[in-house]
């Protein structure tokens, strides 16, 4: 079994800044990539943001330059970095890591969302 557990989203004005958080734990063997992913209300689910095992790092276009993907030395828990938020931006954020558990099988998990609210 795997778990994440989202933390991070809230109300900030436009232009402000959050910091999303998601720890994974578990029968985790490896994991072998970290995402991010937004749900609008009323729309489909986009991937905002992704990292490889390896550190390699990819951006939906519509927040490249303002949203940063890392990960701690312990490579368990993945953040999202959001600055210079617009009201677009409003939305369900959910990570996502796929990997192998320590029965070797693979394993694709989901956080269970926090909002971001950007609005005046």
């Amino acid at each position: 079994q795997v778990q994440l557990v989202e933390s991070g989203g809230g109300l900030v004005q436009p232009g402000g800044s959050l910091r999303l958080s998601c720890a994974a734990s578990g029968s985790i063997f490896s994991i072998n990539v970290m995402n991010w992913y937004r749900q609008a209300p009323g729309k489909e689910r986009d991937l905002v943001a992704g990292m490889t095992k390896d550190g390699s790092t990819k951006y939906a276009d519509f927040v490249k330059g303002r949203f940063t993907i890392s990960r701690d030395k312990a490579k368990t828990t993945v953040y999202l970095q959001t600055n210079n938020l617009e009201p677009e931006d409003t939305a369900v954020y959910y990570c996502n890591l796929l990997g192998m558990t320590t029965t070797i099988r693979p394993f694709n998990a989901w956080g269970q969302g926090t909002l971001v609210t950007v609005s005046s």
